[in-house]
């Protein structure tokens, strides 16, 4: 256990010293990116691959520790974020969660021949909150570790896009600041990305577009109790007669804690350190989970998979981008 832990660690204090340099501030890419990434690299090579001891940690790091993460990330939420602009705001972000899940899943399965657990994590990164929403899918489905590597990666790099994409928009749609960030909000994936898209474009447009991707954040875990259970019925009406006596209701317990937190934010004013030291550690045990997927992953998976994630990815950001120009104003106006 210790062994895949320190490993783990060690990956993450690296990602996080990478993330920390100067010039790759300026990028807006997080330690969670590299850290996976060191993973990937590390595990594949012939000194990574002999490591002895290590898997007993690796897997607790992506099992428990993800899911441990994902619960603390509600130190960064407040049910009164949630009611700040309105049920019209749900309305939208619901429209874009159902949306973007529904066409993603059935492009990727129907038309790209992608499997089912690369399909539903693409999209759920898509539709909601990025990375953190591919782990926590892939904590209620437990998909491969190339599916869920694959599909960081192809959130984070449509992402990444959207954070130049957007400010440059900004000038010729006519919108004003606060409904530009609405439309932010509903339509870029991570919420740091997020942040750096809405404050080039005005202080009106960060407020908005944070409160409107808390929203999409905290559907998060309707999204999660649904997809577990369609994954469940598809185990059990695949599965052999023995197998299916086996198949147990899934229930993601680490999203009922994720809320729980949500509603303790929102009534219990804690410290700002203690907050913020909830918060990191969150991040943290969230980035050590993701330097044990990328150490599990073995880049002839990815190979497999080829570039249809990133197809898939593509369309899912452009869906996004028209969608949100066209739908948005026809809500909030």
């Amino acid at each position: 256990m210790f062994r895949g832990l320190a490993l783990c660690a060690f990956l993450t204090l690296a990602g996080y010293g990478i993330a920390a340099l100067p010039p790759v501030q300026q990028t807006g890419l997080g330690p969670l990116v590299f850290t996976l990434l060191l993973g990937l690299l590390f595990g594949n090579l012939a000194a990574g691959k002999r490591l002895k001891g290590v898997a007993p940690g690796l897997g607790f790091s992506a099992r428990w520790l993800l899911r441990g993460g994902i619960v603390l990330f509600g130190f960064s939420l407040t049910v009164q974020q949630l009611m700040a602009l309105g049920p019209k705001v749900v309305l939208l972000d619901s429209l874009v969660v159902v949306t973007i899940t529904t066409a993603g899943y059935w492009l990727g399965t129907r038309w790209l021949k992608l499997d089912r657990d690369t399909a539903i994590l693409t999209s759920a990164g898509s539709a909601i909150c990025g990375a953190a929403a591919v782990l926590a899918t892939e904590g209620t489905i437990r998909s491969r570790p190339a599916a869920t590597s694959m599909a960081v990666a192809t959130v984070v790099l449509f992402g990444t896009l959207a954070m130049f994409v957007y400010p440059v928009l900004y000038p010729l749609m006519g919108w004003d600041e606060g409904l530009y960030g609405v439309y932010i909000g509903s339509t870029v994936h991570e919420v740091a990305q997020v942040v750096a898209a809405s404050d080039a474009v005005g202080q009106d447009a960060l407020t908005n577009a944070v409160i409107v991707k808390v929203v999409r954040v905290m559907l998060l875990v309707p999204f999660l109790l649904v997809v577990g259970q369609i994954w469940n019925r598809y185990r059990a009406a695949h599965a052999d007669g023995a197998e299916q006596g086996e198949q147990k209701l899934v229930i993601p317990w680490f999203a009922f804690g994720f809320m729980a937190i949500v509603g303790l934010n929102s009534v219990l004013q804690l410290p700002g350190p203690i907050q913020g030291g909830l918060v990191l550690a969150g991040q943290v045990a969230m980035t050590m989970a993701m330097a044990a997927l990328g150490f599990q992953t073995r880049i002839e998976a990815l190979r497999s998979l080829g570039v249809k994630p990133f197809v898939l990815a593509l369309c899912l950001f452009i869906t996004l981008l028209v969608g949100g120009a066209v739908v948005t104003p026809l809500i909030l106006r």
